[in-house]
């Protein structure tokens, strides 16, 4: 799995894979580190169950070795999850009803997936699914943090820094950023404490009523 490609304005993540076993265990440890950094408000287990599937059916019905993609993106309530592929065959609950490896994947995804579909492109097909997220003001805040963080200072940019770097790295973003807003609030006559306070207040009412 040659590295993926994150798009911050849309919080969409690329990962380009080939279909061999393998590469499925990578893809799959790489979706758990991408849903982190996103801080993204799902069960990470069902989702990368769904990535999983979804990609070990590339490998048993397009074959191995086979050239694929996989995009991660989240759109408000929603991550939506699709596997690319070179072949036009689509899936289907009814073609797979004599074969119960492929009847058990797609019943899979009906079940833990709020929708999910085939859509043939130029270069082959599109499986998707879309997972619902918290829904709500929390949930579109932390969208919002997220994509800030993702492109303020470059923290989200750096190769260099993935895992636990990349988390430190963002975390130190979050601070500078703060201290920023604070600098913005003071140089237009506002009182930095009293935007702290008023801050601090909504954090608290949402986290309550959540």
């Amino acid at each position: 799995m040659p590295g993926y490609e994150v798009i911050q304005s849309r919080l969409r993540c690329v990962l380009p894979f080939e279909a061999a076993p393998a590469e499925v265990r990578l893809l799959r440890r790489a979706t758990v580190t991408q849903l982190g950094r996103w801080g993204m408000p799902v069960a990470a287990d069902e989702v990368e169950l769904l990535v999983t599937e979804l990609a070990t059916n590339v490998v048993k019905h397009v074959g191995e070795g086979a050239s694929a993609t996989l995009i991660l993106e989240w759109r408000g309530e929603r991550l939506r999850v699709e596997v690319h592929d070179r072949s036009q065959t689509v899936p289907s609950l009814d073609a797979a009803g004599d074969n119960e490896e492929c009847g058990r994947g797609l019943h899979l995804l009906t079940a833990l997936a709020a929708d999910w579909g085939t859509v043939l492109t130029a270069a082959g097909k599109a499986v998707w699914c879309e997972i619902s997220t918290s829904e709500g003001r929390a949930c579109r805040r932390l969208e919002r943090a997220a994509e800030a963080l993702e492109g303020y200072q470059g923290a989200g940019r750096d190769p260099d820094l993935w895992g636990p770097g990349r988390k430190s790295a963002l975390a130190e973003s979050a601070v500078e950023l703060i201290a920023d807003l604070l600098h913005w609030t003071a140089a237009r006559g506002h009182d930095p404490d009293d935007i702290l306070d008023q801050a601090q207040m909504h954090f608290e009412a949402e986290t309550e009523a959540a």
